[in-house]
């Protein structure tokens, strides 16, 4: 699972999912990339599924870049819990992620293969997504 070695701080507030993704929104390092088209959270355990899905379809033919890092921690408090209190513990990483953004991007294997990839990749995922090509 990916999480940050160190934070700045360690309960941080809920930022805002409103906007479009204007940095990391193009295919920079593979030939095929998957771009969300929805806002929301990404958890670490969803990007590992995705990884594996990937990976396993592509038989490790070509090369995967991971394009998004779970650097926000979401807390939680315990069930059953009265109201105050402070906040709740650190339960889960997520990134965060705004319509545009690139998530994932593969070289070195065929169109088809990509495409299908991504495609199952896509299923693990909680946001709309959507398969590019480098111009």
């Amino acid at each position: 699972m990916l999480s940050p070695k160190r934070v700045k701080w360690r309960k941080p507030f809920k930022l805002n999912r409103k906007g479009f993704a204007y940095r990391g929104s193009d295919v920079s390092f593979g030939e095929y990339a998957l771009q969300a088209t929805t806002n929301g959270w990404i958890t670490s355990r969803q990007i590992e599924a995705s990884r594996i899905a990937i990976n396993r379809y592509i038989k490790r033919g070509g090369k995967v870049w991971i394009r998004i890092f779970p650097d926000r921690s979401i807390t939680k408090k315990p069930a059953e819990t009265r109201m105050g209190k402070g906040k709740g513990s650190p339960e889960y990483w997520v990134s965060i992620i705004k319509p545009g953004r690139v998530l994932f991007e593969i070289e070195g294997v065929s169109r088809e293969v990509a495409k299908e990839a991504l495609r199952l990749a896509s299923h693990k995922l909680p946001v709309k997504t959507r398969f590019l090509e480098k111009e």
